[in-house]
């Protein structure tokens, strides 16, 4: 590719991304002018003194503005994660919830709301991160003991391993909430649960954005290995790629970010799992390519659902997470039809 065409892509990318923000900050509850968000922007920018209604101002930079780069910086690192998991485990259906990171962390995040740990003094955020890192570990340890290792077996046993610690997390919060939460704990737990963006502000901007931009760079810098591992760890093994430090190194990158994603907004199903399938569709198979389809779809793709979320239902914020399943379970459904036609 010539490097015109690299910078005019990037431009665009860039343009669409820019496009997809002041969507999600203009659309709403109320509709909001795109000049009233420019003297906002300008105002918090650079200090340009234009008149502007402080409800409006508020609403704005505390609230619209977050939540999008929020929904964009989930999108794009769910999105990435799922590529990789996708290419690693050479399982088209893995995706980040695979390795019981999401039922970890509403265990976490149940234990600080319902049961008290830690008398008040951890967040829910922080409970979720701590309990989606305690399952990662969980998974890791029991696909080892196992017998996981390098190659198709290693992934299988991941994958089974995943499988068995969802299922315990998801038992023991559905037992904590059961046993100790009121009718109005277990309404916010729930809301929780199916990804909630009404409550993050720029401290989880500051979380959630580092984290979407560090997985992209991991997964860049390891695109040609990942290219190999579409082939199987074999296959990658005999094209000088080391294979156990790499498998390593993208696995726990992968976990971390999900469990800081997921520790802020709750879980977010069908991302990880739809747009990378998409993003091959239009750029093809080879990671130097897919790893910022993927990001930059995911990211928009995220922060419409979002803008959905708010508009379906007049009056009321739908959890974005029943958002993402009944978009993209039908795209993915598409996705399914069209691969095998192609087949």
């Amino acid at each position: 590719m010539t490097l015109p065409r690299r910078m005019g892509m990037t431009a665009g990318a860039a343009l669409l991304l820019v496009l997809a923000v002041l969507a999600g900050i203009c659309i709403g509850e109320t509709a909001i002018p795109l000049g009233t968000v420019w003297k906002v922007m300008s105002n918090r920018l650079w200090g340009a003194g234009h008149a502007v209604d402080p409800i409006d101002g508020g609403i704005i930079w505390a609230y619209r503005l977050t939540r999008a780069l929020v929904a964009g910086a989930c999108g794009a690192g769910l999105a990435v994660c799922g590529v990789i998991l996708q290419s690693l485990l050479r399982n088209p259906l893995a995706d980040p919830y695979l390795l019981g990171i999401s039922a970890g962390a509403s265990t976490g995040a149940v234990l600080v709301t319902v049961a008290g740990v830690g008398a008040g003094a951890i967040s829910l955020s922080a409970g979720a991160l701590g309990g989606a890192l305690l399952a990662f570990g969980l998974v890791a340890v029991l696909a080892k003991a196992a017998g996981g290792g390098a190659g198709t077996r290693g992934a299988g046993q991941i994958i089974l391993a995943g499988i068995a610690g969802s299922q315990l997390f998801n038992a023991l919060t559905s037992f904590i909430i059961t046993k100790s939460a009121s009718a109005e704990q277990a309404r916010g737990i729930l809301f929780w649960l199916l990804g909630n963006l009404s409550g993050v502000r720029w401290p989880d901007v500051w979380v959630a954005v580092p984290a979407a931009v560090l997985i992209v760079i991991v997964a860049a810098v390891h695109n040609r290995a990942l290219d190999a591992f579409t082939f199987g760890a074999e296959s990658a093994a005999s094209l000088g790629v080391p294979v156990r430090r790499v498998q390593a190194v993208l696995i726990v990158a992968t976990a971390l970010a999900t469990a800081v994603l997921v520790s802020v907004v709750g879980s977010i199903g069908f991302v990880g799992l739809v747009v990378p399938h998409a993003a091959r569709f239009v750029v093809g198979v080879r990671h130097a390519r897919l790893v910022p389809a993927a990001a930059l779809i995911g990211a928009v793709f995220l922060i419409a659902v979002d803008v959905l979320s708010r508009i379906l239902v007049q009056g009321q914020v739908l959890p974005i997470g029943v958002v993402t399943a009944l978009v993209g379970a039908p795209a993915f459904a598409l996705l399914l039809i069209r691969g095998g036609a192609r087949r």
